[in-house]
């Protein structure tokens, strides 16, 4: 039985090689940062217009205030200051389906919806669905941003401006105008399943649309990391906490 092997990279005393390509001689200085990444994990260099899109993806969940995310990263640095890669790594892992994993199960859904013949049949069952489990759509509704998340806009104008704003596209605004008259009110349209569209677009697997997600709040997470250093938040949060979370003795059972 032949063993693994790897197509993404190999490395020996005079040279690095990623997917085929020269590193020192191909990749560096003439390739983004955007353009390597979607390389290696789609296996080809992306067109001009997929790395505009993706681009726009990345710096839109880059940064969202004090998140989760943030707040751990936070926590982190003040607890182990000297360790930078414990916040940064601390703060990804509450990249999770609450806080932008809806990408992925946006994602799942789109795909899904692509291959049915009868779209306005499907956005019907999928919504009569989630109403019966009592669950929202992911990609729709948001916590903060009503009526519209205001990111969604810039997104789609950044598809269409690079013609693509295709089926994937296309299937999410159909299923948000079914959502909306189900309702009898209009449902946000948030910035995630924009994402989990326009990833599809340029072609990324559903099942991997949230790794978008964690490396674009990897540099955010950065900026906090930096800031905390600076201000010493994190003492204050837990200052916060101590003052408004009350003690109680539980009660014996």
């Amino acid at each position: 039985m032949e063993g693994p092997i790897t197509n993404i990279a190999t490395a020996d005393a005079t040279s690095v090689t990623v997917r085929g390509r020269d590193l020192v001689n191909e990749l560096i200085g003439k390739h983004t940062y955007t353009e390597v990444f979607y390389f290696l994990s789609v296996g080809r260099m992306p067109t001009q217009a997929e790395t505009r899109v993706l681009d726009a993806c990345l710096v839109t969940l880059m940064e969202h205030g004090f998140t989760p995310a943030a707040l751990v990263s936070r926590l982190m640095a003040e607890s182990v200051p000297d360790q930078i890669q414990v916040s940064i790594a601390a703060g990804l892992l509450a990249v999770g389906s609450v806080h932008a994993g809806t990408m992925e199960g946006c994602a799942a859904l789109l795909v899904e919806g692509v291959k049915e013949e009868d779209k306005a049949a499907w956005c019907r069952r999928v919504v009569v669905d989630h109403r019966h489990r009592k669950e929202a759509v992911p990609g729709f509704g948001h916590k903060l941003h009503k009526p519209d998340d205001p990111r969604t806009p810039p997104l789609l104008k950044v598809a269409k401006e690079n013609g693509l704003d295709g089926r994937y596209v296309q299937l999410r605004l159909q299923l948000a105008a079914v959502i909306d008259g189900t309702a009898g009110r209009h449902v946000t349209l948030n910035a995630t399943g924009a994402l989990a569209a326009l990833l599809l677009e340029i072609g990324f697997a559903p099942e991997i649309v949230r790794a978008i997600a964690v490396v674009s709040r990897c540099g955010g997470l950065v900026g906090h990391i930096l800031e905390e250093q600076r201000t010493g938040s994190a003492r204050h949060l837990v200052k916060l906490a101590r003052e408004t979370i009350p003690y109680e003795k539980p009660v014996p059972e």
